[in-house]
C-alpha cells in the first residue's frame, strides 16, 4: 500500500505525462511555472485530464506577484473555480493575503463556495503570511486541511523547525506539504515520513526552428 503522496507541478501536457509515468500520485496543474506558476488555461487542462489517470490540483493565482488581489482578480478566481470543477478538477490550490499579512478570510470563504466537491490546499501565501500559527488556526476553520509551506523559508530543508512546530500545533488534524523539495534528496526526507512531498517537472521540448 502507498504510504505517501508525491505531487508534481507540472505546467504542460508532456510535464503531466512524464510526471505520471515517472510515479506521481497527484499533479498541481497551473502555467509559467519559471514565475511561481498562474493559473492554467482551461483547454490545457482538458487536454492533460485526457492523457493522465491520476487527481489534477489546479492552482488558482490570476498573476505572479504578492497574493493581495483586487476584487476584479477576485472575481476572476471565483469564475475559474467554479469552471475547473464543472469541468471534473479534482482539487484546487489558492490563497488571500491582506496588505497587513493576515489571511483574507472573507473572500477566501466566497472561493470556497464555488468549490463544490473539490479538495483545498492552502498554497504557499502561507509561508509570506504575518502569523503562521494564527493563519494555521483560521485555515482549520474554514475546512482548509491541506498546507502548501516551506516553513517561511526558501526551501522546506531551511524551514523544518517551522514545519515541525505547525505539525505540532495542528495535533495531527492537518497535513502540511513540504514546498521547495525538488531534489532527491529533499524529497525523500519528507517521503520518509510518510508526507506530501510536491516537486516540480518540466519537460523540455526541442524546437523545429531553424
Amino acid at each position: 500500500m502507498q504510504s505517501f503522496i508525491l505531487e508534481i507541478c507540472v505546467d504542460s501536457v508532456e510535464s503531466a505525462v512524464a510526471a505520471e509515468r515517472g510515479g506521481a500520485t497527484r499533479l498541481e496543474l497551473c502555467q509559467n511555472l519559471m514565475i511561481g506558476g498562474t493559473t492554467p488555461g482551461i483547454k490545457l487542462f482538458e487536454a492533460v485530464r485526457e492523457e493522465i489517470h491520476i487527481p489534477i490540483h489546479i492552482l488558482i493565482r490570476p498573476r505572479f506577484g504578492d497574493f493581495c488581489y483586487t476584487d476584479y482578480e477576485w472575481r476572476i478566481m471565483k469564475e475559474e473555480i467554479r469552471m475547473f470543477r464543472d469541468r471534473g478538477a479534482d482539487g484546487i490550490v489558492i490563497g488571500m493575503l491582506k496588505p497587513d499579512g493576515i489571511l483574507d478570510r472573507d473572500r477566501m470563504e466566497a472561493l470556497l463556495e464555488e468549490r463544490g466537491g473539490m479538495s483545498v490546499t492552502l498554497h504557499r501565501a502561507f509561508d509570506v503570511c504575518k502569523e503562521p500559527m494564527e493563519t494555521l488556526a483560521v485555515a482549520k476553520t474554514m475546512g482548509i486541511q491541506t498546507i502548501l509551506t516551506s516553513g517561511q523559508k526558501n526551501t522546506c530543508m531551511e524551514g523544518t523547525k517551522l514545519l515541525a512546530a505547525l505539525q505540532q500545533e495542528s495535533q495531527g488534524k492537518s497535513v502540511f506539504r513540504p514546498a521547495g523539495a525538488s531534489r532527491r534528496k529533499e524529497s525523500n526526507h519528507f517521503t520518509a515520513r510518510r508526507e506530501s512531498a510536491p516537486t516540480i517537472c518540466r519537460r523540455k521540448r526541442s524546437s523545429k526552428a531553424p
